[in-house]
């Protein structure tokens, strides 16, 4: 999370500078915290190859992520949130050049959860973030950070007034602009794994966390 731009953190913080002092309020949880572990799935480049029997598209392969989420609370059903969420796979491709490599994609995003709680033993709950993500090949290669957003549900299972079991799931959905070249070394367009044309990329995932309010 520390790559991502000044820029990106910047506007992340403003918005939580913002609202917690509105979260002061007694008659409810100032903040929470909620670590996870999960399983990402998906995740598709369309890529504009010269060969003719190569792959017209580049898979990541589904793999275990963990990840993060920041609560401050507006009012007893809603808070603002900050999420980070990490992973790294392998891409799945026949092209030798891309066999190997390992692609980190991180999100980093804000926006909001609302809670349903008018059930005994159970809170649903619906959340919706903005930000940016960020894809990283390592070894020499260059990293990219494009625009993208997040939507989520799940329900949580309360054992005691300050914790709770989450369980979860949520999709990504990231814009990638057409003709844009891929983890590069140098400058030009030599020497990238391979230039995208499709519009946008899209990861789903699968989560179990541990909620703690205070």
């Amino acid at each position: 999370m520390r790559r991502f731009s000044w820029a990106v953190m910047a506007v992340v913080a403003l918005p939580a500078g913002l609202v917690v002092p509105e979260a002061r309020s007694e008659d409810h949880p100032r903040a929470e915290l909620t670590p996870y572990i999960g399983y990402r799935m998906g995740g598709q480049f369309d890529v504009d190859n010269p060969e003719p029997a190569a792959d017209e598209s580049v898979d990541l392969q589904d793999d275990g992520d963990w990840g993060v989420d920041l609560g401050i609370y507006r009012d007893r059903s809603s808070f603002y949130e900050i999420l980070y969420s990490h992973a790294s796979a392998g891409l799945d491709s026949s092209d030798p050049s891309l066999k190997g490599v390992d692609v980190t994609v991180e999100y980093l995003q804000i926006g909001g959860t609302l809670l349903f709680q008018d059930h005994e033993h159970y809170v649903p709950y619906l959340s919706l973030t903005v930000g940016g993500t960020r894809f990283d090949a390592g070894g020499g290669y260059g990293s990219e950070t494009k625009f993208s957003g997040s939507l989520g549900g799940g329900v949580r299972f309360p054992f005691s007034e300050h914790f709770a079991a989450t369980l979860g799931a949520r999709g990504y959905l990231t814009a990638v602009s057409s003709d844009t070249q891929f983890f590069c070394t140098g400058s030009g367009s030599v020497n990238c794994l391979f230039r995208t044309t499709g519009s946008t990329f899209f990861q789903g995932e699968a989560l179990l966390g541990f909620t703690a309010t205070f």
